[in-house]
């Protein structure tokens, strides 16, 4: 499958100047957030996961080609949609985010194998919902049968993560860890690399 270089067709995010996966399911328990100021690919991993978080959970896997905001821009339509005046600076290394058509309800790492992008995209991002558990919790998994054992396990906690890449080898990842009551604040963490099965299957399609 090879999808198209995105161009107006698809509507921009914004602007942004599993860990180990069972399935891509279930991870251990994230590092704490970093203190370092966020670098562009970390704002952009953000603006996806904040654009995503604004639909609620329980959200299936989604795709974005991350594409140069000039070569957007380039285009009447797409110049319109980010809100730029044709005479507008943009910089050389902004990228802006565009969400894919929905993927088929097949296996990610199967889905994710049959990816190719265009030349005109210079990286990729995928958020999904995955289950967290605690390191000791994940050892005691049975490997047959460890997503359900997951999805029924006391200290499970659900979560959203979003992993980007570029061409170049920048990688970013944020996690958005639900909140277990209505009154609490989601926890979020960022790393380089929280899923590092996941960043290989996105870096792959990019090759």
């Amino acid at each position: 499958m090879r999808l198209d270089a995105p161009g107006v067709r698809a509507q921009p995010v914004s602007e942004a100047g599993t860990a180990r996966y069972y399935s891509a399911a279930v991870t251990s328990a994230p590092p704490p957030p970093s203190p370092a100021p966020l670098q562009l690919l970390d704002a952009v991993a953000a603006e996806i996961e904040a654009h995503v978080a604004s639909g609620g959970w329980d959200q299936r896997p989604e795709l974005f080609a991350l594409v140069p905001t000039r070569v957007v821009a380039s285009e009447p339509a797409g110049a319109d949609m980010l809100g730029l005046s044709p005479d507008a600076e943009i910089s050389a290394d902004s990228l802006t985010p565009v969400a894919q058509e929905a993927l088929e309800d097949k296996p990610l790492d199967e889905l994710l194998a049959g990816i190719e992008w265009p030349d005109t995209v210079a990286g990729c991002a995928l958020s999904q919902e995955i289950l967290v558990l605690p390191p000791q919790a994940e050892s005691e998994l049975s490997a047959p049968d460890a997503l359900g054992e997951a999805a029924v396990h006391p200290d499970r906690r659900e979560a959203r993560l979003v992993v980007a890449v570029t061409r170049s080898g920048a990688m970013a990842s944020v996690l958005r860890l639900r909140a277990a009551t209505a009154g609490e604040a989601d926890d979020i963490a960022f790393g380089a690399d929280l899923a590092p099965n996941l960043t290989a299957a996105l870096r792959a399609t990019l090759e």
